[in-house]
């Protein structure tokens, strides 16, 4: 069994199938139409002050906007903003759960605020 196993890794497919079961990579929540990264966890990428995983190691959501029109006004108790126009995402604005999975994606909607839903989505009530 352990040289069958040994084997199997060795192919591709097989190896990027069991990282992703052993991660969770794989999993995709459901948040409705999107792209396809919404759901889905999103890979480490370099930011100004360091690497997005060691921010998300808080356990807390996480707003990325690359524009610099949002705010964590009303909720930043719940979620780190982090403003990174150089961030290598092919998005404007992101909101990240705190395991890493995106939960938002788009442009910054009203007044300098992400929407409503994702934030909720990301963890806690927003404040009327």
């Amino acid at each position: 069994m352990r040289g069958l196993l040994t084997e199997l890794m060795d192919l591709d497919e097989v190896n990027r199938h069991l990282i992703e079961k052993i991660t969770a990579i794989g999993i995709r929540y459901d948040f409705g139409a999107g792209p396809d990264l919404l759901g889905r966890r999103l890979h480490d990428v370099g930011l100004t002050r360091g690497r997005l995983y060691d921010q998300l190691r808080q356990g807390r959501g996480l707003v990325l906007d690359r524009t610099g029109r949002l705010t964590a006004e009303g909720w930043s108790d719940r979620v780190e903003l982090i403003t990174d126009p150089g961030t290598a995402l092919d998005v404007p604005a992101l909101l990240l759960r705190p395991d890493g999975h995106m939960a938002w994606t788009g442009e910054p909607a009203g007044p300098r605020r992400p929407p409503r839903p994702p934030v909720r989505r990301a963890g806690g009530r927003l404040n009327p």
